[in-house]
């Protein structure tokens, strides 16, 4: 079980360090070309690495359809936004916003899904929901001055959180790691396709062969989207929904780090002041402090 949270925590390391890893690419090459090239390496890692697993089948007509419809929510519409989105605002932004992840899927399972929301719940919403707008807010200078690409991120997360629903309420029998790779690819063809008719030019793609960049891209497509998400989706069945949602919380605090690392942006006090707030949320919204102290006491009456 050890190995099982190690690998969870440097996935989380991995897709923090992203957040840094894509604005540097989306400064050089345009954001939604890139996007699309990105993914679709990303896709090909997946359905690679399930091919040598022996899992590695093809979709049926109906399952290609609810690939495709989910696929415009968790990869076009989240990677779509989210380059965008890093081309507008600071990776130290995008990466607390990336934070509210996890909430934003349980208010979506409350409303969609019909559970109960319960004072516990909401509390953690508030205080998700004021973490971001402490950043948001304060680091711009106001209301008025909101960054356009901090609105970008939150739909990022949005769209993601609302498929993460669409695959609950469809519930498909692909298996989750197939249905990965194949929205990679799908929906990195559908990016690309977009790209062209805002008059991309492919020829941008020629700039990843620059040493840095390449490097950069590498680690991006293959480390933080394949493996990562290969290894999320296999470790959140060895140690449960609610578990899992701790080391989300890690995300946010990695990317924060990467910025500093990696971009050179200075982390302020209320960049500190909303990651704890958007990670007592999370903890508290999501279930997780309640689903621990349960557990607790299950295992003290057991003793």
């Amino acid at each position: 079980m050890k190995r099982i949270y190690i690998l969870l925590l440097f996935v989380m390391m991995a897709w923090g360090f992203n957040v840094a890893a894509i604005k540097v690419l989306v400064a050089n090459i345009d954001p939604i070309l890139l996007t699309s090239v990105r993914i679709f390496a990303a896709g090909l890692g997946v359905l690679g690495i399930l091919y040598f697993m022996k899992i590695l089948r093809l979709p049926t007509k109906k399952e290609l359809l609810m690939i495709f419809y989910i696929s415009i929510f968790n990869v076009v519409a989240h990677h779509g936004f989210m380059a965008l989105g890093l081309t507008l605002t600071s990776g130290v932004n995008a990466g607390l916003i990336v934070g509210l992840g996890p909430l934003l899927t349980m208010i979506l399972s409350t409303l969609m899904l019909s559970r109960h929301i319960t004072v516990f719940k909401a509390f953690g919403f508030f205080l998700g929901f004021a973490g971001v707008m402490l950043t948001t807010l304060i680091g711009s200078g106001g209301i008025a001055s909101v960054s356009i690409g901090d609105l970008y991120i939150f739909l990022s997360i949005a769209t993601q959180a609302f498929s993460f629903i669409l695959i609950s309420k469809l519930n498909p029998d692909l298996d989750p790691r197939l249905l990965t790779g194949y929205m990679m690819v799908g929906g990195s063809c559908v990016i690309f396709l977009a790209g062209l008719s805002l008059e991309s030019n492919p020829a941008q793609i020629l700039k990843l062969w620059d040493p840095k960049l390449g490097l950069i891209f590498l680690f991006s497509a293959f480390i933080c989207t394949a493996f990562g998400h290969m290894v999320y989706n296999f470790a959140i069945k060895q140690v449960g929904p609610a578990e899992s949602a701790i080391f989300i919380n890690f995300n946010s605090f990695f990317a924060l780090l990467g910025s500093a690392l990696f971009l050179d942006e200075v982390i302020e006090w209320f960049h500190v002041a909303g990651l704890v707030l958007i990670v007592s949320g999370v903890l508290i919204g999501t279930g997780t402090v309640d689903y621990l102290i349960r557990r607790r006491k299950a295992r003290s009456n057991a003793a």
